[in-house]
């Protein structure tokens, strides 16, 4: 299926690594121009053939300095993906031993960075008519499946998606949500990851306990998501084949979501 992609420009958050990384590839291949903004600029982003931005989008300067790069080597933005977020530093002491510092960082990578770089975009895809597409978690809607502190902050970024979905539709910009379960990415697999500090926790070797998460968390295809599955979602999103879709909740979660 033709796109109609080619000769866009996008912004992709969190671009270095995992779903990041397969969105900024999946958009490159359709023939996007891609600034893509990571804190670290690694080689296999480079090889992506997207523009680099090193920025930490989770302080206010960080997400000032790639608003003013992207719109200067773009010129101008058709797309927005705000993938940045994860929880590298998540503690696993429950809410009594989460303190404020922990739920001020979370809200910082996982919210209020999306909003800032919106902010500064926005202008932009407002003349453009074009799309944001913000990338959640399944813990936004199953809150007991993840840190307390990232399940409010992934909430919290549902509910800005949708309103801007509201109040910027009528000027002709569509806004959606990716909402990925249990991805195969660094997070998870990483042996200094969080899927490790979970087994240690949990008294099972890391790859034994990754080979158990998808019936723990009641995924009906019996694996993991792969992030080329988000990245093509969120390609189909970003394209005009999806020109009535705003609003919209679009969950890649192997069926794990219950509820209707």
């Amino acid at each position: 299926m033709d796109l109609h992609l080619t000769g866009k420009t996008a912004v992709v958050t969190g671009a270095g690594r995992g779903v990041g990384l397969a969105i900024t590839r999946q958009l490159v291949a359709e023939g996007v121009r891609v600034v893509g903004a990571a804190r670290t600029v690694t080689a296999e982003f480079k090889e992506t053939g997207a523009y680099p931005v090193a920025a930490d989008l989770s302080t206010p300067e960080g997400a000032e300095a790639l608003g003013e790069q992207a719109l200067a080597h773009l010129g101008g933005v058709d797309i927005l993906v705000n993938n940045l977020g994860g929880g590298d530093a998540f503690t696993l002491q429950g809410f009594l031993g989460t303190d404020d510092r922990r739920w001020a960082r979370c809200f910082e990578v996982n919210l209020f960075g999306s909003v800032r770089v919106t902010r500064h975009l926005l202008p932009s895809i407002l003349e453009r008519r074009g799309t944001v597409l913000n990338i959640s978690s399944m813990s936004a809607r199953l809150p007991g499946t993840g840190p307390i502190e990232y399940a409010a902050a992934k909430a919290g970024l549902n509910a800005f998606g949708k309103a801007l979905a509201e109040e910027f539709g009528p000027q002709g910009v569509r806004v959606n949500t990716v909402t990925p379960g249990p991805t195969r990415t660094g997070m998870w697999e990483d042996e200094d990851g969080f899927g490790a500090r979970l087994a240690e926790a949990q008294g099972l070797g890391h790859r034994e306990f990754l080979a158990g998460v998808p019936a723990a968390m009641g995924m009906t295809t019996g694996r993991m998501v792969e992030p080329e599955e988000v990245a093509a979602v969120v390609a189909f999103l970003a394209s005009d084949r999806a020109a009535s879709v705003t609003g919209a909740d679009y969950v890649v979660e192997g069926g794990g979501i219950k509820t209707v």
